[in-house]
C-alpha cells in the first residue's frame, strides 16, 4: 500500500507546492504527469523521504514516513526504495559492477550473482567491467535502472526516465522499467511531463 495525505511543500515560503492524494494498492503502478516547475521532482523525493514535507502524510508499506527517525528513515529507504535520477549518480571512478557492489554493501545486502542477473537482464553484463563514465547515453540509463533495483527494493520510483528520447526509445525505456518492476516485485511510480507515456499506465494523477 502506497498511501498519501494533503501533502505539501514550500521552499523558503515562496515556491509551495500542493500535491494529490495517491493511494495505490499492491499491485498498481502510477505515472505522475506534469509540467516543469510544478513540482514533480519534489514530490518524488518527498516519497523518497529525501525531503520532509511541510503538512500531510506518506504511508508506504505499513509505515508513516514522518515519523521515523532520521536513522530509521535511511534503513527504510535503502531497504524498500530504488531510484532511478534523471541524471545518473554514479562513483565515476568505479566501474559498473563496482557501483552496484557500493550500493549492496551499503543496504547490506551483498551479491554478486544478482548484480550479474541483473545486468544480464538489461543486456549490458558486457559492461559490468566499464567506468561509469565511459558509457554511453543508453547504457547509463540501464546502469541507472540496474542501480534503482539491485537491493531488490519494493517501490522504485523514475524521474524523467523518457526526457529527450524519441517515441521508440520512449517505448523501449518504459517497457524496460515495467519488466524490471514485475520480474523483482516492485511497484512502479514514473514522474514526467512526457505525455507519451499515458498509455502505458492504468493509474495516472495530472499535477
Amino acid at each position: 500500500m502506497i498511501k498519501t495525505k494533503d501533502l505539501a511543500f514550500n521552499y523558503d515560503n515562496q515556491v509551495f507546492f500542493k500535491f494529490p492524494n495517491i493511494n495505490l494498492k499492491s499491485n498498481e503502478d502510477l505515472l505522475i504527469i506534469g509540467s516543469s516547475g510544478i513540482g514533480k521532482t519534489t514530490l518524488l523525493h518527498l516519497l523518497a523521504g529525501l525531503l520532509n514535507s511541510n503538512s500531510g502524510s506518506i504511508e508506504l508499506f505499513g509505515k508513516e514516513l514522518n515519523q521515523l527517525s532520521s536513522h530509521q528513515l535511511d534503513r527504510f529507504r535503502k531497504n524498500n526504495i530504488g531510484i532511478v535520477f534523471q541524471r545518473p549518480h554514479f562513483v565515476n571512478s568505479l566501474t559498473v559492477k563496482e557501483n552496484l557492489q557500493l550500493a549492496q554493501y551499503i543496504g547490506n545486502k551483498k551479491n554478486n550473482n544478482r548484480i550479474d542477473s541483473i545486468l544480464k537482464n538489461l543486456n549490458i553484463l558486457d559492461k559490468s567491467n566499464k567506468k561509469t563514465n565511459l558509457l554511453s547515453q543508453g547504457e547509463k540509463q540501464r546502469a541507472s535502472i540496474a542501480l534503482a533495483i539491485v537491493n531488490s527494493p519494493k517501490l522504485i520510483l523514475a524521474d524523467e526516465p523518457t526526457s529527450s528520447l524519441d517515441d521508440s526509445n520512449c517505448f523501449n525505456v518504459i517497457k524496460l522499467l515495467k519488466k524490471q518492476a514485475t520480474e523483482y516485485g516492485a511497484q512502479l511510480i514514473v514522474i514526467t511531463h512526457d505525455s507519451r507515456l499515458k498509455k502505458h499506465f492504468n493509474k495516472s494523477i495530472e499535477l
